[in-house]
């Protein structure tokens, strides 16, 4: 008589790091289900082929606010159940509190109502031979922290709070100890109060650990309350996108434009995007153009700076950099590219009048600037605040994690969640600004009385309040093309964390015609290298 083998399972992730999100693939070796998938569904279909398994269930926690769903789409083509507890305008399972969904004979997926995210949340809790192993907590439980509650506006975050106590209390008075946590946010996701920490964890470790866990209610609602920032304005066009069923995606690129084109939209105000890092743009670029490389969470930044609908152009060094980009885009909605160019700036340009650079910084430089002429415009004393934040928004978000995230290349509901996703959004613009002169050095609306460096921190506004050079003007990067009029006269600084932000941030300053300087240095290293600091 042969030894009976135990049937097992596994639970593959899918990353999307440029926006701080995670997909599930859970099987058994021959069927599987698939949550929170993520709207370019190819490479769920590529990874279930690869493991020679059939999709047969796709669940979603909710519908998400941060990115388009590749739900629907990879149920019909495979034609797998599909089931999320929001109304929703195509055929789906309406899922709620207990239901389950059967993967296979040993595997099914146990829906808890877990309010807090949003009003109709719904973790799964994987259950094995009828043992819960784990759960999929999508925006609820995170990795030491929890799905912020202020995506359907400031009247109900205070309710969703509470909720997201009571539910994160009920998933580990549910389960055991052991069982693991699968969230779908919080890896550098503008959707997670604060920053979510570590790669893997157990209920367990999470009630020594998660505020949600350790802390009283009211002293969770305040300390998530008071952790709040901004989140981005497309935030406000994904919940009724994914109620509505998403359309299938359409990855075709356009044809090349002609050096002749780039230079009408360049002309025309439109958003012209150079792809390539921060250091190779810095070196030379299209003026005019807006530096968002692929080794940041460009998508994240450009669906924040950008109008709805806005024309935008993708210049990449090639062909396969500028379909990457293409592909991040379709998952914030931003599904066709006005037009598209590979090359180098020298062989994109029509004329050398037309070719910039930008004049990069440490922090060093930056103490020494201060040092010859300390006078920094708008600096009455150490410590003075110069922050005007979105409206509202109180401290916190990711701060400088999320600012990690974001500048080194990881990053940053349901139908209702989206209506006042644009309450914490901070602006958006249509368009780029006036076209600047030929380098990005040139003189422009800084020009006037000499003081000292005028110094610019284009993070959020909690990671301002963190901490910040003291006299620099705080204009969040997202709200920098609509308070350009805010700049004193002078030669400005430009710093974010590290400096993807700060390089997006000098190439929209040089556009409209400041004299700018980047800061491409860690911001941690500020206070080390001589710069003066306030809090």
């Amino acid at each position: 008589m042969g030894e009976e083998v135990e049937q097992m399972f596994d639970v593959h992730v899918i990353e999307t790091s440029t926006l701080g999100d995670r997909s599930y693939l859970v099987t058994d070796g021959k069927s599987a289900a698939v949550v929170d998938p993520q709207r370019d569904v190819d490479r769920i279909l590529a990874l279930a082929g690869r493991l020679g398994v059939r999709i047969t269930t796709v669940a979603e926690t909710h519908l998400h606010n941060d990115y388009v769903s590749g739900g629907l789409e990879l149920s019909r083509l495979t034609g797998a159940v599909y089931g999320l507890a929001d109304a929703a305008d195509f055929p789906h399972r309406a899922l709620s509190d207990g239901d389950t969904l059967d993967i296979s004979p040993t595997l099914r997926l146990r829906a808890l109502h877990t309010p807090g995210h949003t009003f109709h949340h719904l973790s799964y809790v994987l259950d094995h031979d009828g043992t819960p192993e784990g759960v999929f907590t999508g925006g609820s439980l995170l990795f030491g922290t929890t799905g912020r509650p202020d995506l359907l506006g400031n009247e109900h975050t205070e309710t969703l709070a509470r909720h997201q106590h009571a539910s994160a209390r009920r998933l580990a008075d549910a389960l055991p100890d052991g069982a693991r946590i699968w969230p779908t946010h919080g890896f550098g996701s503008f959707c997670a109060v604060g920053t979510a920490g570590g790669d893997a964890s157990t209920l367990g470790q999470e009630k020594l650990a998660n505020p949600a866990l350790r802390l009283a209610e009211d002293a969770f609602v305040t300390e998530v309350l008071s952790g709040l920032d901004a989140y981005p304005a497309y935030y406000a066009h994904m919940g009724a996108t994914n109620a509505a069923g998403p359309a299938p995606v359409d990855l075709r690129l356009p044809e090349p434009a002609t050096p002749n084109e780039l230079a009408r939209r360049i002309d025309a105000g439109e958003w012209v995007v150079d792809l390539r890092s921060r250091t190779a743009y810095a070196a030379s670029h299209l003026i005019g153009t807006v530096s968002l490389g692929l080794d940041g969470s460009m998508a994240t930044w450009l669906g924040w700076l950008t109008a709805r609908g806005a024309p935008i152009t993708l210049i990449g060094a090639t062909r396969e950099s500028v379909a990457e980009a293409q592909r991040e885009l379709v998952r914030i909605g931003i599904d066709h590219p006005a037009a598209v160019a590979v090359g180098t700036p020298e062989a994109l340009t029509t004329s050398t009048t037309r070719l910039g650079s930008l004049r990069r910084a440490t922090f060093t430089d930056l103490a020494k600037a201060l040092t010859t002429n300390p006078a920094t415009p708008g600096d009455e004393a150490p410590g003075t605040a110069h922050n005007r934040s979105g409206a509202g928004t109180p401290r916190g978000g990711a701060d400088e994690a999320r600012s990690a995230a974001s500048d080194a290349g990881a990053p940053v509901g349901g139908a209702d969640e989206a209506r006042s996703a644009a309450s914490g959004a901070g602006a958006a613009a249509g368009g780029v600004g006036e076209a600047g002169s030929a380098t990005s050095g040139a003189a422009g609306a800084g020009d006037g009385v000499r003081g000292g460096p005028v110094v610019v921190d284009v993070r959020l506004a909690g990671e301002w309040r963190d901490g910040h050079v003291a006299g620099s003007l705080n204009i969040p990067l997202p709200q920098l093309t609509t308070r350009l009029a805010e700049i004193p006269p002078g030669e400005i600084w430009v710093h974010c964390g590290s400096g993807y932000r700060a390089t997006a941030a000098a190439s929209l300053l040089a556009k409209a015609g400041r004299e700018v300087v980047v800061i491409d240095d860690a911001f941690a290293r500020a206070a080390d290298q001589g710069v003066p600091m306030s809090t």
